[in-house]
């Protein structure tokens, strides 16, 4: 079979396109590279419904902690606290477990129980979390002096959020904004191994790599073709999120506007 006939058949496998059955021995290059490339459209899924959803509620969990009424302070503060103090492994299998409960009480909550949108909504949950800290620590760092211009023009409520507040908190946060989302994508690789089931083997990028693994006794070929495609997606959201970042800071001197900075992250 040649490489061009190994894409067809297998890269959109991981969707339900192309052929059903996965090799079973005498595995090619090409193939692992198009399996797992092939995965790779589950994590981009993941990663960016997460982040897109995640951004809106975490807008809203930042302003919410930076409220002075407890009635909004308390919820925003305590949902930053479970979702940021546990590890999103455990957010997985408890998410999984309280799925299946709604599962039994009821068949339209079975939806909830599959992978594509039961671990979205772990996800989408967690990355606010972690979004709105930043977003609230961007909050209370906006100079006085903006306000205070703000409210010497005549901005009031919304308008004066819209139109000063909120840009200025995206400028600040958005170069700790980039990593999170870069470790958002990255956590995309626990949704089928914390619970959520792998329908007909159409997992994410690692579930192919580890069975390439698994079947070849060698994670020496997989691992690095898996590390590699996470390296790409990594650049891709540098590059977009650099342009972002470019386009807040347009109205700032060059040797004044904040660049972008990656951190390591350990542990989620």
């Amino acid at each position: 079979m040649s490489c061009l006939q190994t894409i067809q058949d297998y890269g959109l496998r991981a969707i339900g396109i192309g052929e059903r059955l996965l090799p079973r021995d005498n595995f090619t290059l090409c193939e692992q590279v198009t399996l797992i490339g092939s995965g790779m459209i589950w994590n981009v899924y993941f990663g960016a419904l997460a982040l897109l959803s995640g951004f809106v509620l975490a807008t809203a969990v930042a302003v919410g902690k930076g409220a002075s009424n407890p009635f909004l302070r308390k919820p925003s503060e305590w949902f930053i606290f479970v979702f940021r103090g546990s590890p999103l492994f455990i957010q997985f299998f408890f998410a999984y477990f309280l799925f299946l409960s709604l599962k039994g009480l009821s068949p339209f909550f079975d939806v909830l129980t599959s992978a594509f949108l039961g671990a979205l909504i772990v996800l989408f949950l967690n990355t606010a979390a972690y979004s709105g800290e930043i977003f609230y620590g961007a909050l209370r760092s906006i100079p006085k002096g903006d306000v205070e211009a703000a409210d010497a023009y005549g901005f009031t409520g919304i308008a004066r959020f819209r139109r000063i507040i909120w840009p200025t908190m995206l400028r600040l946060a958005w170069p700790a904004y980039t990593n999170e989302a870069i470790f958002l994508f990255h956590a995309t690789t626990l949704v089928f191994f914390s619970g959520f089931p792998v329908w007909q083997q159409r997992g994410d990028a690692l579930y192919y790599a580890k069975y390439f693994a698994d079947k070849t006794f060698n994670p020496f070929v997989p691992y690095p073709i898996l590390a590699g495609y996470f390296i790409l997606l990594t650049l891709t959201v540098i590059g977009i999120f650099g342009l972002i970042n470019r386009r807040l800071n347009r109205h700032l001197p060059q040797e004044y506007r904040r660049k972008l900075s990656l951190r390591m992250n350990l542990i989620r």
